[in-house]
């Protein structure tokens, strides 16, 4: 499946070395364009066995010559441009298009309104952003609340925004494809923890349907309920390769969505690693397609990671090309979080009784660096009778038995760096992503148990900060991307171990935070833990 129908469809055998430099080893048509989908015919168990069969030549009334068809089904989502459908052989690695299957296909409306997706804007969750997608660049409405509106702030981003270096990196090559237009409006004189509906889009362009949607509490009240995660990107609905599937995506999604419609999500933490898109432009839509059920009904934050951001020579602090030339600009313009400015991703955030402080693992985080100093002020100036929970995120993890492999090139100093700054500011939880698992820690600073839980009335374990020792670590990054498994031995400071899809429940009341661990297939809790005071 090709997209747009123009697009160069022939063979470029050493596009093989711009998917791997994403990490992505899967096979994939190797053509001059990135094909969006692709299937093999056998997909469909009739065509080997020529079940369906028409004879296009006899000889001496016999069938000498016969065609065997076949059916294959793509799941395809409104990416705007046109679509075209070629038959090919020669496999992956050399493929040969013999023929165009029929005269391209449009959607009926390219410019619809789509994906609209909701954010915090600050700790007051009395306004909330909205973001959507169309083809039209003309300003949009967004409608909600009691005949309310507001107009859309319209952005996009082109092919000479993306990075690359000496190897063209994929956005900047066979891996562009045009985002289209990305709206964002704000929504005032809301109410916290408050239902209300919205829809947006123009009579030209159409609208979207109204949608239900709950503020989260604001800062300094007592009870939050959240979702978090990491590294989840999209798999397809479909029997197709596809660039960078990420198998445990649709059942987490689907497990969220669940609670969600439940009433039970107050808003929802991905921490890093977000569509894995990485170069492939048009893998943003699936994503923002996939994500629609949870992030259009509660506030969905997000924390950059290495596959949003890093490229050679753009000062990210890890020199590699996992963005596929990114480097963060899809991603900020898709995830407008409350960052003191472009290319700064980090932020602080409170609702109800914890305050959030989200970070970026791939800027520099070293001592006397600008990140460095937000860090260190937003948490000294953290009131901790308004929100008496200290929760810090960031990407790549201090603390992981995962310590070969994906977490190589973690840097070493990030740890000496920053994690005096947790221990001293009381930080009550860190959570992870990057190890593609879910882990949790004892009550650790420097790799040394401080303190050990204690089991509840319940059997729950319960980490009591009434005398506070160090931050509990949990590696969350178990919502998509296949499993990474654990070495047989673990250090002390290692209590849980998991490899299973999922996500975590958060539950803060000014008393405790009570943290679950869902697998998304079981809906069964796989670990359970409670820090108290």
């Amino acid at each position: 499946m090709i997209s747009p129908s123009h697009a160069d469809t022939s063979s470029c055998p050493f596009n093989g070395i711009q998917y791997q430099q994403t990490g992505d080893f899967s096979e994939l048509p190797l053509l001059c364009h990135y094909p969006v989908k692709a299937q093999y015919l056998s997909k469909d168990p009739d065509f080997l066995s020529c079940k369906n069969s028409e004879c296009k030549k006899y000889v001496k009334g016999r069938c000498a010559v016969k065609t065997c068809s076949a059916s294959l089904t793509f799941h395809v989502v409104n990416f705007r441009t046109d679509i075209e459908f070629v038959l090919f052989a020669g496999g992956f690695a050399t493929p040969c298009i013999l023929k165009k299957l029929h005269n391209k296909l449009s959607f009926t409306n390219p410019k619809q309104p789509l994906y609209g997706h909701l954010s915090s804007i600050d700790s007051t969750a009395i306004s909330m952003r909205v973001t959507w997608i169309s083809g039209d660049k003309a300003p949009q409405q967004l409608q909600y609340g009691d005949g309310q509106s507001q107009t859309s702030q319209v952005s996009t981003f082109t092919q000479n925004d993306m990075c690359s270096s000496l190897l063209k990196s994929p956005a900047k090559d066979f891996g562009w494809h045009d985002p289209g237009f990305i709206h964002s409006a704000v929504m005032t004189g809301l109410n916290p923890s408050t239902t209300y509906s919205y829809t947006y889009g123009s009579d030209s362009s159409g609208w979207s349907e109204k949608i239900s949607f709950k503020t989260p509490p604001a800062g300094g009240t007592d009870e939050v309920r959240f979702l978090a995660y990491g590294d989840m990107g999209k798999a397809p609905r479909d029997p197709s390769a596809e660039h960078f599937i990420q198998p445990g995506s649709l059942s987490v999604v689907k497990a969220m969505a669940d609670e969600v419609s439940a009433g039970n999500v107050d808003s929802i933490f991905h921490i890093g690693d977000i569509s894995y898109a990485t170069g492939f432009l048009v893998e943003w839509d699936y994503f923002l397609q996939l994500i629609t059920p949870v992030a259009s009904h509660v506030s969905y934050m997000t924390a950059i990671g290495n596959h949003e951001r890093d490229y050679i020579g753009t000062g990210s602090v890890y020199v590699t090309p996992d963005s596929g030339g990114e480097c963060g600009v899809p991603y900020e313009t898709y995830f407008q979080m409350p960052t003191p400015a472009k290319d700064k991703p980090w932020y602080s955030i409170e609702q109800g009784s914890v305050h959030f402080t989200v970070i970026s693992t791939e800027h520099d985080w070293s001592q006397n660096s600008e990140q460095y100093e937000w860090m260190k002020n937003d948490m000294t100036s953290v009131d901790r009778t308004r929100t008496p929970w200290l929760v810090f995120t960031g990407h790549r993890p201090m603390y992981s038995s995962v310590n070969g492999g994906i977490l190589k090139n973690v840097d070493e100093n990030f740890v000496k760096d920053v994690e005096p700054l947790l221990l001293e500011n009381k930080v009550d939880l860190a959570l992870w992503g990057h190890v593609h698992n879910y882990e949790r820690t004892c009550a650790v600073y420097q790799e040394e148990c401080k303190t050990l839980p204690t089991k509840d009335a319940s059997g729950i374990d319960t980490y009591d900060n009434t005398n506070y020792s160090a931050p509990v670590h949990a590696v969350i990054g178990m919502a998509g991307f296949s499993l990474d498994q654990f070495p047989s031995k673990a250090d002390e400071w290692s209590l849980v171990r998991t490899t299973e899809f999922g996500y975590v429940r958060v539950h803060a009341t000014r008393n405790a935070l009570t943290i679950e661990y869902v697998n998304a297939n079981t809906r069964k809790l796989e670990d359970s833990f409670q820090i108290t005071r």
